[in-house]
């Protein structure tokens, strides 16, 4: 039994050891959002993060918690979000990610049914990435 709980033990280090890959990082700033972790979501993006999101520019991370943090984890947590198409770039310490979506659910009272695109770049910083730009845009879904 012991040497199970070592094994399942090491195992769990050796998780936590490697580095996550960009779709990795992306998909748990999108699971902290859901989750209403705030302090999550902003340490997977960088100090740097610029964002742009219907029309809006937010120049930096703390500007993002600033203005459209709260709204952003409002929506997750009153949504589902799946991707439905996912495409991926790496080029050394950059990557880009191009991913297609669909977000339902309730929001401010109103039937939310939509399709979205995000265009994520990352940056490798030690042993994770974290997130230098978001492009988010949205239409009602047909």
């Amino acid at each position: 039994m012991r040497q199970f709980v070592l094994l399942a033990v090491l195992g769990l280090a050796s998780l936590h050891a490697r580095a996550a890959t960009p779709g990795e990082t992306l998909a748990a700033f999108h699971a902290a959002l859901h989750a209403g972790d705030e302090a999550r979501a902003m340490k997977l993006l960088s100090p740097e993060a610029v964002i742009y999101e219907a029309g809006h520019v937010e120049r930096s991370r703390s500007e993002y918690a600033d203005h459209h943090l709260a709204d952003d984890i409002a929506f997750a947590r009153a949504t589902t979000r799946r991707v439905l198409r996912h495409k991926e770039r790496i080029d050394g310490d950059i990557a880009i990610i191009l991913d297609e979506t669909e977000s339902k659910g309730t929001f401010k009272g109103k039937t939310i049914n939509a399709v979205g695109t995000e265009t994520a770049i990352l940056e490798k910083k030690g042993d994770g990435w974290v997130v230098l730009h978001f492009h988010w845009s949205s239409r009602k879904a047909k």
